[in-house]
């Protein structure tokens, strides 16, 4: 994950990112939470996409439901 990346989710999350200073702020545990949650849809955005890539490398049959199977369980471990 790149900074790019971790800096929009906080921003996604509703927080304001310092990146001028070097002291540690405080953030509420609602943004901390919010923040956790983005990050964690991100991951499983991008395992379930390897997952599909691999379903789509011109193999058919067994391997690409099995690597649908898990792309799509992978997205709903974030339905809960």
């Amino acid at each position: 994950m790149t900074q790019d990346e971790i800096i929009e989710m906080a921003r996604q999350s509703g927080l304001h990112v310092a990146t001028d200073v070097n002291w540690m702020p405080v953030i509420g545990l609602a943004y901390a939470k919010k923040l956790v949650e983005v990050a964690t849809q991100h991951e499983r955005e991008s395992c379930a996409e390897v997952c599909f890539e691999n379903a789509d490398d011109d193999t058919e049959g067994v391997w690409d439901d099995a690597c649908i199977s898990c792309a799509n369980k992978i997205l709903k471990r974030g339905e809960a």
